[in-house]
């Protein structure tokens, strides 16, 4: 079904054809650990546990929704990828996946650099601690006060992602008598296997300057003639929720061809490259996700072979995971408030959350889990649909998923896989209030992120 049938995403009621989904678990209680984080499991009475804290427990001290991050998870991807690329690759985690204060101490403990593309993000990095010179600066239109804020604070890099941007970010620079450590995000034509509006490397989208037409080989050749510069890399991101590595191949064949260009026009090799990040991760139990360490033999591999081929010295690799990080190691959390069965079609379940929390699906047609959490259950199977409590038959959380028959008001359940993009794209519809975000670890909880109230709503409320 095409996601132009309505200006307001796909249609929401129609009769599922048949094969649509697949047929169900063979057992609603069980926990795939492929789209949950790793210490969640369920205790002798059947209730969900993480981090060694009960759902029922997490739920009374801080309500529902909530974001429940696990703090062990996190540390471990984390640590994965920097053992995974070793010391001779960055590692960079993107911030726009979730940030926080408490996440950027748990990167710079880890050994973890950490992208940005805004100057709140800067903002948060720098407050709790993170080194600027660890810090990467993104974004397609950086304002003049965002630039500024960056070079002064002495930002390992900036991703110039325009032929403005080059001499804005230059001049602001050489005003502050500084050189710049930059890189030129360039766009390849590889057209990733993923959704229309994550797919960020084809030539028709906002992001970089085109390899084609010679537009990136003049981008290079104006950046290194201005004395505010130090061009030290090429930069390219192929979109995201991407499995396959063959997208990554054809444009390290690209990116490496330019820099051989680079080469014998300017007879300069660039030290660095960027690949990005947009690797994927298992949101159902179809999603087969790779590992770190499959990532990084490959992409090194990649590189290294198409340097040779090229007959240059290989550059340093940096990548920008985040979603990989971060996504698998939260759930969100909710109470069912009403079920309402529709003959022939599926049960509606409504939650105290909905699209305010995740946007994802409304958006980009994304697919979750769902599993009833605060007990176990015998009952058959129902295919239902989780949706939100927003003014808006957009409002749905999962698609299509079985729980149990006999699931009733009060019960909770929870969506796996939700630490990326979900509290970072919350949202006020409705005048809903945004959910905490609750880290577990070793049997303890602490918000990191507090509840919204009306207060803080009505606070920007002037009148």
């Amino acid at each position: 079904m095409s996601r132009s049938a309505h200006p307001a995403g796909p249609r929401h009621a129609d009769v599922l054809p048949e094969g649509h989904y697949s047929a169900p678990p063979a057992d609603l209680n069980s926990l795939d650990p492929k789209v949950w984080s790793r210490t969640v499991s369920r205790d002798a009475l059947g209730v969900v546990t993480v981090g060694g804290i009960d759902v029922k427990t997490l739920a009374e001290d801080h309500g529902t929704p909530a974001y429940v991050l696990d703090e062990a998870d996190f540390r471990d991807r984390a640590r994965a990828w920097r053992t995974a690329f070793g010391a001779d690759a960055d590692v960079f985690y993107a911030g726009k996946a979730f940030l926080s204060r408490a996440v950027v101490r748990w990167l710079h403990e880890e050994g973890l650099n950490l992208d940005v593309c805004s100057g709140g993000e800067l903002a948060t990095a720098l407050s709790a601690g993170m080194p600027a010179d660890r810090i990467a600066f993104h974004g397609n239109n950086k304002s003049t006060e965002e630039i500024e804020r960056a070079v002064r604070a002495g930002v390992g890099r900036i991703v110039l992602d325009s032929f403005q941007e080059i001499v804005r970010v230059a001049h602001i620079a050489q005003s502050l008598g500084k050189r710049q450590r930059v890189q030129i995000r360039i766009t390849v034509g590889v057209e990733a296997h993923t959704h229309e509006f994550i797919a960020t490397a084809h030539e028709d989208q906002k992001f970089g300057i085109p390899l084609a037409g010679g537009q990136a080989a003049e981008a290079v050749r104006r950046a290194l003639k201005l004395d505010g510069l130090e061009l030290i890399g090429i930069h390219s991101h192929i979109g995201s929720q991407i499995f396959d590595m063959s997208g990554f191949e054809v444009a390290a064949h690209r990116v490496v061809g330019l820099l051989k260009e680079i080469r014998d026009e300017h007879g300069v090799e660039l030290p660095e490259i960027d690949l990005g990040g947009g690797l994927g991760i298992a949101y159902t139990s179809d999603d087969d996700p790779r590992e770190p360490h499959e990532i990084a033999k490959a992409l090194t591999e990649i590189v290294t072979r198409e340097c040779e081929s090229a007959r240059l010295r290989t550059p340093r690799i940096s990548v920008e995971p985040g979603r990989a990080i971060v996504g698998p190691t939260a759930f969100t959390l909710y109470e069912v408030g009403t079920v309402k069965p529709l003959d022939g079609l599926r049960t509606y379940v409504s939650v105290d959350g909905g699209m305010s929390d995740n946007i994802r699906t409304a958006l980009y047609d994304a697919e979750y889990s769902v599993a009833l959490v605060s007990r176990v259950s015998d009952a058959a199977p129902m295919l239902s649909r989780v949706v939100g409590k927003h003014c808006e038959s957009g409002d749905i959380v999962v698609k299509d998923a079985f729980l149990p028959s006999d699931l009733a008001p009060g019960d909770l359940i929870a969506v796996p896989a939700t630490g990326a993009y979900c509290r970072s794209m919350a949202s006020n519809y409705n005048h809903v209030l945004r959910p905490p975000v609750v880290a577990v670890h070793e049997g303890q909880a602490r918000v990191i992120v507090r509840r919204e109230t009306e207060d803080d709503l009505l606070r920007l409320d002037v009148g």
